[in-house]
């Protein structure tokens, strides 16, 4: 295997006699994590440190990995298990080695991007458990501070009836009363770091500054005071000093995003509590911050909240970007299309000094169209992950108004919300809604949206603003904005392919696991949904689901396939109609059938 050669340890490698190397995990800044098997037939997760790799802060007084060390001292439930730990010599190389417990589950990182949704009883039974964990470390004779609470390294554990968060990868870890050398800091999202940490000072309140931050990067889809720090990453200083002057502003709590269901706004005030700049101003202990979450006390109000809402333009959200997300790698399949979108699109916007070089001109916009129920909207915001922007989000119905100017008011807001945190990709679904011909009937307002986008989209890749909507009619749209120089760029969103269908399945069916019966062939489930759109399958997985429960049986393979043999897709001609208009954007021949059939086709 490829990614075996690239780790020290191969595969069924024997350690110390006890554990076998089952396979290669991941590569971090210090050291390799595996997993593995031991002799009393357990999994367990293997750290392996290299000692030539490791910065002088990660060594006790006693030259001992800190890490190690304090994994040994501490057993809580909602703290990864120290196991077991050792030195290895291999080909001429000192390594150390971390035998932890395995933990059946996900990361939190995962647990997001798996579900799309969150509720605030998820959020605060997660963060009980973190806190929890927190307060152990926290009232420890040698209190030990985390440095590194961030998604990935939260853990839910599925093992047990409910599920249970656990911290885990304590290798910024440190003992509070101890001398320490430099608080090392390559590898940390900043954004998530308190402000007295860049001064090398870190405490209890840095890690609970660090899960306000986390709580409000859910809410809100990025972290507080966010700035893409990326372009400083040779500089740490300037890197630091950004942020440092974001924070001396007022933070911004506009809407919070969609996907958190049943919102109670009492947890801003939380939020904010913990994000003070002052750590007096802060929760002084885990505990407080637990019993506030909880609803045992009550916060009060911050000055520097900040929930101005501009006009009519209320439905802003702000999804996670690039260092949060996966980008295109959350999107199996598609291969061709990412591609010719990362050469056409991506390449030009993540490097515009490069382009202004050859003299390639930054796009405006681009269109993503096709049937319903292909994941446009999904695609979008993997789009922007990958690009590393900020995204906007909105409809129609957000923008349009009954009143006179209104819809060009709010037009001109959401521009000007854009350009304030660019660069930023705004997202308009259903756009043909918003910009239709106005050479058909379309209402005088609807003309004069029209007209307002047009003036706004003037050399918005300039001003590092990149419209992208999405449509299944983009021959209704009007013609000037799909002219060169508005949404130029045109993209058809096909039904999944085989390799999108699989994953789609998986991931569908991964969130049924407890109720999910074994010996699902995902592969032919893929084949037995040829031209079936993403939520096609996801409605035989409910269906299939609602059937299990009425049954009180598991999710089978031989009952996804009764569903899907019953199930009623789009037809052939339905999807055909879809490809010419396709062949239409792109100035090919149009099927005569189709084109007879247009006549009465609405959306």
């Amino acid at each position: 295997m490829d990614i075996q050669k690239k780790s020290i340890l191969s595969q069924n490698y024997l350690l110390d006699d006890k554990y076998t190397v089952l396979f290669f995990i991941k590569k971090s800044r210090n050291a390799e994590t595996y997993r593995v098997r031991g002799v009393d037939n357990k999994l367990y997760f293997l750290k392996l440190f290299n000692y030539s790799n490791l910065h002088a802060s990660s060594f006790d007084t006693e030259n001992n990995i800190l890490e190690i060390e304090i994994l040994k001292s501490i057993q809580h439930d909602n703290i990864s298990s120290y196991k077991d730990s050792g030195e290895l010599f291999f080909e001429n190389r000192r390594f150390a080695y971390l035998i932890l417990d395995f933990i059946v589950g996900e990361t939190l990182a995962e647990k997001i991007l798996r579900e799309n949704t969150l509720t605030i009883y998820d959020l605060k039974s997660i963060f009980s458990d973190v806190l929890t964990g927190l307060a152990y470390l926290h009232d420890l004779n040698d209190p030990v501070i985390h440095n590194e609470i961030t998604l990935n390294n939260i853990m839910i554990d599925l093992s047990g009836s409910t599920p249970k968060a656990k911290i885990i990868d304590f290798g910024y870890a440190r003992y509070f009363h101890r001398p320490t050398k430099e608080f090392l800091r390559d590898g940390l999202n900043l954004n998530f770091l308190a402000s007295e940490c860049f001064k090398n000072i870190y405490s209890p309140q840095s890690d609970l500054f660090s899960v306000g931050a986390l709580i409000y990067n859910i809410l809100y889809g990025n972290p507080p005071w966010y700035n893409e720090i990326s372009q400083f990453r040779i500089n740490e200083k300037n890197a630091e000093e950004c942020i440092l002057n974001e924070r001396k502003k007022n933070l911004s709590f506009d809407n919070v995003s969609q996907e958190i269901v049943d919102f109670d706004r009492s947890i801003i005030k939380i939020v904010n509590k913990a994000l003070q700049i002052n750590t007096e101003d802060r929760f002084q202990s885990a505990d407080d911050f637990l019993k506030a979450l909880n609803g045992g006390v009550e916060v009060d109000d911050f000055s520097n909240v900040s929930e101005a809402v501009t006009g009519d333009f209320k439905e802003r959200k702000i999804t996670i970007n690039k260092g949060s997300g996966m980008g295109f790698d959350a999107i199996a399949g598609l291969d061709d299309l990412k591609a010719e979108m990362r050469k056409s699109v991506i390449d030009i916007l993540q490097n515009p000094e490069k382009a202004a070089q050859y003299g390639a001109k930054i796009p405006n916009g681009m269109i993503l169209y096709g049937p319903p129920g292909c994941g446009k909207t999904f695609f979008a915001k993997h789009f922007a992950e990958e690009v590393g922007f900020n995204f906007i989000l909105t409809t129609p119905s957000t923008l349009k108004s009954k009143y006179v100017n209104a819809s060009q008011e709010n037009i001109a807001k959401m521009f000007e919300e854009a350009e304030k945190s660019a660069p930023t990709i705004i997202f308009i679904d259903e756009i043909n809604e918003l910009l239709p011909n106005r050479d058909s009937d379309s209402h005088e307002m609807s003309k004069s949206a029209v007209n307002e986008m047009l003036a706004q989209m003037d050399r918005t890749g300039e001003k590092g603003i990149f419209i992208v909507g999405a449509t299944n009619y983009p021959d209704m749209i009007d013609p000037a904005m799909l002219r060169s120089g508005r949404l130029e760029k045109k993209f058809y969103l096909p039904p999944p392919d085989s390799k999108l269908r699989t994953s789609l399945f998986q991931m569908s069916l991964n969130k049924r696991k407890k109720k999910l019966d074994f010996g699902i062939d995902y592969d032919k489930l893929s084949t037995l949904t040829e031209n079936f759109v993403s939520a096609d399958i996801e409605s035989i997985v409910n269906d299939a689901s609602a059937i299990a429960m009425s049954e009180d049986t598991r999710i089978t393979m031989q009952l996804l396939e009764k569903v899907i043999a019953n199930f009623k897709p789009f037809s052939k001609e339905e999807l055909k109609k879809y490809e010419n208009i396709r062949a239409k954007i792109n100035g090919e021949k149009i099927d005569n059938y189709i084109e007879r059939q247009r006549i009465g086709f609405k959306p």
